[in-house]
């Protein structure tokens, strides 16, 4: 079993940043790629971002590219995720999960594990 813990949400103004966490236990972390994946309410689970096993690869989606960037501390057992100019879009409760090849890279069901998420609201 992994136990995925997030942290560092919190209600920041437009245009501010946020660095949110994931802290993994349990397995072997650095086996497994880490997504982070937002709900917002009303609407469906959608993927951020995903960082490979050892950090060489990571992928944004539509709304994150240019503004989030995805990194991780395998010795720490930790992955980040760097939030810049917020904007109101982007509240949402935020997941991180991870998973091992073979895997989609926003495809939830190749997610094996998953953090109770941390919410993230921005005002305008």
């Amino acid at each position: 079993q992994m136990q995925l813990v997030e942290s560092g949400g919190g209600s920041v103004q437009a245009g501010e940043s946020l660095r949110l966490s994931c802290a993994a236990s349990g397995r072997t972390f650095s086996s497994y790629a880490v997504g982070w994946f937002r709900q917002a309410p009303g609407k469906g689970r959608e993927f951020v971002a995903r960082i490979s096993s050892n950090g060489g690869v990571t992928n944004y989606g539509d709304s994150a590219k240019g503004r989030f960037t995805i990194s991780r501390d395998n010795a720490k057992n930790t992955v980040y995720l760097q939030m810049n100019s917020l904007n109101p879009e982007d509240t949402a409760v935020y997941y991180c999960a991870a998973g091992r090849p073979p895997q989609t890279v926003a495809d939830m069901t190749t997610y094996d594990y998953w953090g109770q998420g941390t919410q993230v609201t921005v005002s305008s």
